[in-house]
């Protein structure tokens, strides 16, 4: 089975075919600055040089039909015809209430995320589009999505419902969500693989860490607190986003600036975080690098985002009674030494000792790594993150009625076949860096 893996933002693709018989990937790839000019594809093939083109894109109609185009192309492509791609995966950012586990698009079910775009203004209307795209070009076979919120829909009434009128609940299903969650999976059960036990006898706090930044508490392998809420906006500070604050900020700097509501939240959505902070930077990279030149801002931003993450993992060790580990992941988690250093600094009395050493040395390979001392009762990892291969999971469980029964193996699981995966994407960016 050959299984066609889309991830659609609002200026962005990320793809991946895979084939389900071999457990590889067949070919991966993004289009960035959709809708913008210089609209380009980065398409990677095992094996082969990066083909890079810039491309005539303005939609998401367009788009995936230049991906296909690309993965049956003679020279680009990986299959002959489009009639090879068996199923296709789509993220989705809110599925709200409605879905605890990922589904078979049907009608009702693309209607209900556009109903939910209030709840996922970036994220679920590209995600519709990408969906109908999708169906257009291939409109014989299964589509599934799978939802960023599912993972969390395990959290108990004490971890999801506000201190508002309970009624805003009934009414008009305000709640915490939680979003990232297929990062969150992915890493707990190789987390758990790493400490030897199964994925429900483990308490964990897995951090992602990008440009969106969210953490969780995983008791006995299943969300049980999250620190994104309603909205993406809510938790940790982020790249542009602020995470918490009073809220009574946003009718003050209303009134303040002459601004709506929605300005505000705008302005806390786009232009907050380490932007808002430093005034200039978004990626980690470029804010290091002002903070090596003696950048106040840039420092205050770090020091920042370090300290709520800090009390973060504190609160969450409070909440999970025991901790086994601690795991960072995505861009910023799995690259960012300085940040891990400092978030884990200092929390011996808590059970938590970090090897400078190795963690330090986690940056230099796309590996799954320990970066805790050999002493530390609470573990320390990196894991890398993998979406897409999730995606894929769940897509070929739903088609084989698999999903949700314990005896289905995920095969993530499984330690050897994983770092096979690593060491191949690993010796690949050897490659790719010359």
């Amino acid at each position: 089975m050959k299984i066609l893996v889309l991830n659609c933002g609002s200026s962005s693709v990320k793809y991946m075919l895979y084939r389900w018989g071999i457990r590889r990937p067949l070919a991966s790839g993004v289009v960035e600055r959709l809708g913008l000019e210089g609209t380009f594809i980065k398409h990677k093939v095992p094996g082969r040089e990066i083909h890079q083109v810039t491309i005539p894109c303005s939609s998401h109609k367009e788009v995936a039909a230049f991906i296909i185009q690309t993965l049956t192309d003679p020279k680009t492509g990986v299959i002959k015809e489009p009639s090879e791609i068996e199923a296709c995966g789509h993220r989705v950012v809110h599925g709200g209430e409605k879905f605890s586990s990922s589904v078979l698009i049907t009608p009702d079910v693309l209607e209900t995320f556009r109903e939910l775009a209030d709840l996922a203004p970036l994220h679920n209307p590209p995600n519709v589009m990408g969906i109908e795209a999708a169906q257009e070009h291939l409109p014989n076979i299964p589509h599934v999505a799978v939802m960023d919120t599912s993972f969390h829909q395990t959290m108990p009434p004490a971890s999801y419902i506000y201190a508002v009128p309970f009624e805003w609940y009934l009414n008009y299903k305000v709640r915490r969500y939680g979003f990232h969650g297929t990062s969150h999976l992915y890493v707990s059960k190789r987390a758990a693989v790493m400490l030897g036990k199964k994925p429900d006898e483990v308490n964990l706090i897995t951090c992602h860490i990008g440009n969106g930044v969210s953490f969780t508490a995983i008791k006995k392998g299943k969300s049980f607190d999250h620190s994104m809420g309603l909205t993406p906006l809510e938790g940790l500070v982020m790249g542009t986003r602020s995470g918490d604050l009073d809220p009574a900020i946003i009718d003050y700097i209303a009134n303040k600036e002459k601004l709506t509501c929605h300005q505000v939240i705008n302005f806390l959505n786009k232009k907050s975080g380490i932007l808002g902070i430093s005034g200039k930077y978004v990626d980690r990279r470029d804010m290091h690098q002002a903070m090596d030149e003696g950048d106040e801002r840039a420092w205050l931003a770090f020091r920042i985002e370090c300290q709520r993450a800090k009390k973060y993992l504190g609160a969450y060790m409070a909440a999970l009674g025991h901790t086994d580990a601690i795991v960072f992941t995505a861009g910023v988690g799995e690259r960012g030494w300085e940040m891990r250093e400092e978030v884990c600094s200092d929390l011996e009395e808590l059970g938590v000792k970090i090897d400078a050493e190795r963690n330090r040395n986690a940056v230099t390979r796309n590996h799954e790594s320990v970066i805790s001392t050999d002493d530390s009762p609470i573990k320390i990892f990196v894991i890398p993150t993998d979406e897409e291969l999730v995606f894929v999971e769940d897509v070929v469980a739903i088609l084989k009625g698999h999903y949700g029964k314990e005896d289905f193996h995920y095969s993530f699981e499984d330690p050897a076949y994983v770092n096979e995966l690593r060491e191949e994407a690993y010796q690949r960016e050897i490659e790719e860096q010359g």
